[in-house]
């Protein structure tokens, strides 16, 4: 298929009308090297390693990718649940819950890392509030 006919068939436009910018666009739209949408993450990398999922609402899951699709779907196995504080819900407590197999639903993900090679910081704007508090 030429860019002049994907123009066509992406947006139902003439084809004298898709020149320049717009045909590029058109053509190369959410393709990748292989000619097939993409996600923006590649989480081919990540599968069979651990990871760490924040999800809306505050969850916070690790445990190993087993598998993931374009919807951001993703499937932990020894999955982990960090749970949080009764008086701060903004802090992670250090009691855990096993949860096992787990699917995470694409919509809720937030936030994908890997637990190798990361390590957490102290918070170096603490200070500056608890000093002036």
């Amino acid at each position: 298929m030429d860019r002049s006919s994907l123009c066509v068939a992406s947006f139902g436009r003439k084809r004298e009308e898709c020149t320049g910018r717009n045909a590029s666009w058109a053509a190369n739209a959410d393709l990748g090297p292989s000619g097939r949408k993409e996600t923006v993450l590649d989480l081919a990398k990540f599968v069979d390693k651990g990871v760490q999922v924040k999800l809306t609402g505050g969850r916070q899951v690790t445990g190993t990718l087993k598998g993931y699709d374009q919807l951001l779907n993703l499937v932990l196995d020894e999955a982990i649940e960090f749970e949080r504080e009764q008086d701060d819900p903004l802090k992670l407590s250090t009691k855990t819950r096993q949860l096992g197999l787990i699917v995470c639903r694409g919509t809720a993900v937030m936030l994908v890392s890997p637990t190798e090679g990361t390590e957490e910081i102290k918070n170096p704007f603490q200070e500056a509030d608890d000093a002036q508090a």
